[in-house]
């Protein structure tokens, strides 16, 4: 999809369509008014008859509307103008889009980017304009043996600002917007694969296709490598299991090397079984999802390099298949990490964190400024915060505004769960320096307790991405979150240090 950035009359845009909106009930936007203005009252008579009401995702394409000179003026329901906010401008763009991939218009123009939404600017508008559209002709067909192609799929959007002096900052959100898109894509797609393709070696092969792209340092370490560094929380869970273990890490230098690093971690279970303590089978076919913490690290390094970052971000992967064998981690094994500590499984279907704490301890060596790990750690966060907002956790107040500031900016949401060390008790072990699960009650913030204890040395924040990485039912597929926070959250911290 090509974007570009353009100021000018709606009605004069020589396009295949033009893209506008209407309020409930059947108001119309400033740029609507302006194309009727031009069509001798044409929109407004539509109106009259009743056509259309003006009702959150609705539309109605227009057809040889006269006096003006696009082809087609599509328009856009956005209810009530006083509740239009962000969630309905997304729903509006996304229904623009959809409808024009089916009309055969090739490329249009788009005026929902003049919209006035409170407290949003033109950037952000523009941005999220991109993101949504990418959203919306997002397919994943290419295991399907007949692809269902669009005869004339939309293929170039320009989108309107108020004025020429929006241009440069319109032209910057639509690099911000695609750079981030291709990154969700990517993810998408590594999710959307199923386990018997997407293996650890598999997400190891893309880590070194991604370095000779975009020159990123990478190094994927074996279980030999693994043993030489005494990472047996990792290995305990990848015992079962014929697919060897990988961790895979990938450095963009876009600062001095001696800057220290922002790290991402993130959780790279390629299928989650449960191990011993196996899953019951109904939507067990929805766990090769488990990887989608390491699909969000490889997403957002793919934005980060295409944005040229001056930043430096390591990513790690630890990545590997939970399954039951004759030689798998049984329940009440004790566990040795790489930090030293000792673990009890009690269960062994918590397993994220047992990859995620080797791999902190490992995060240590890039000496970070700040590391966050990404995951489906828990079922519990679901509970708690549905499919809205992940879970976010730190050990740094600070750093968890900066992330929940940067999710509020993509409308990638997340929302701050405790980290109070009286958790803590939950997870001690009559056997170990401390057990791998600390009972129901508040699942995903002892999940997140546990990996504090292995968090100590930097700033760290945790991701529970568990009810929003995919999405079941008729939809289902991987989302790509939280690849947009992520991204804006590298984005606001590389403006910061450029004004210092």
């Amino acid at each position: 999809m090509e974007f570009s950035i353009k100021s000018g009359n709606p009605e004069k845009q020589r396009s295949a369509c033009v893209v506008v909106g209407i309020y409930e009930p059947r108001k119309l936007s400033s740029a609507a008014i302006a194309i009727d203005r031009g069509a001798k009252g044409y929109l407004g008579e539509i109106l009259r008859r009743g056509d259309m009401e003006g009702k959150t995702g609705s539309t109605l394409l227009l057809h040889g509307v006269p006096h003006v000179a696009c082809d087609r003026v599509l328009l856009v329901g956005l209810g009530k103008e006083r509740e239009f906010r962000e969630k309905e401008y997304g729903d509006a763009v996304r229904a623009a889009i959809r409808t024009l991939n089916e009309t055969g218009a090739m490329e249009a123009v788009v005026c929902l980017t003049e919209l006035p939404i409170k407290k949003r600017t033109t950037s952000w508008k523009v941005s999220q304009a991109v993101t949504a559209t990418m959203e919306a002709v997002y397919r994943f067909d290419r295991l399907k043996s007949k692809q269902d192609g669009l005869r004339r799929p939309l293929r170039k959007l320009t989108l309107s600002v108020p004025t020429r002096a929006d241009l440069s900052t319109g032209e910057e959100a639509v690099r911000q917007g695609l750079a981030t898109a291709q990154g969700v894509s990517l993810s998408r797609d590594l999710g959307n694969l199923p386990s018997n393709i997407c293996t650890p070696s598999y997400l190891a092969e893309q880590a070194l296709g991604m370095a000779k792209t975009y020159g990123f340092k990478t190094e994927v370490l074996g279980h030999k490598d693994m043993e030489r560094l005494k990472m047996g929380a990792l290995l305990a869970v990848s015992r079962g299991s014929r697919e060897p273990a990988r961790l895979i890490t990938l450095e963009h230098h876009g600062a001095d090397r001696k800057t220290p690093p922002i790290v991402l971690v993130g959780k790279g279970i390629t299928f989650d079984t449960g191990g011993i303590s196996l899953k019951p089978a109904a939507e067990m076919d929805e766990m090769k999802f488990d990887m989608c913490g390491a699909a969000a690290v490889l997403g957002t390094l793919k934005a980060a390099a295409q944005l040229q970052l001056p930043m430096n971000v390591v990513g790690v992967i630890p990545t590997c298949e939970n399954m039951p064998g004759g030689n798998a981690t049984k329940p009440g094994d004790v566990v040795t990490s790489m930090s030293g500590q000792t673990i009890e499984v009690l269960n062994t279907d918590a397993e994220g964190r047992l990859i995620l704490c080797d791999a902190l301890t490992y995060a240590e060596r890039f000496n970070p400024e700040i590391v966050i790990d990404i995951a489906t750690l828990t079922g519990a966060c679901v509970i708690a915060l549905g499919h809205v907002a992940s879970g976010l956790f730190s050990n740094d107040d600070a750093l968890a505004r900066e992330l929940l500031a940067a999710g509020d900016y993509a409308v990638d949401r997340a929302w701050q769960l405790p980290l109070w060390e009286d958790y803590q008790e939950q997870l001690k072990s009559n056997f170990a320096d401390m057990a791998n699960i600390g009972g129901r009650p508040a699942g995903s913030v002892t999940a997140a307790c546990f990996l504090s204890r292995f968090a100590r040395k930097y700033r760290w924040a945790h991701i529970d991405i568990a009810g929003v990485a995919w999405k079941s039912g008729k939809e289902k597929g991987a989302t790509g979150r939280p690849v947009p926070m992520l991204t804006r959250f590298l984005i606001q911290r590389s403006a910061a240090r450029s004004q210092r």
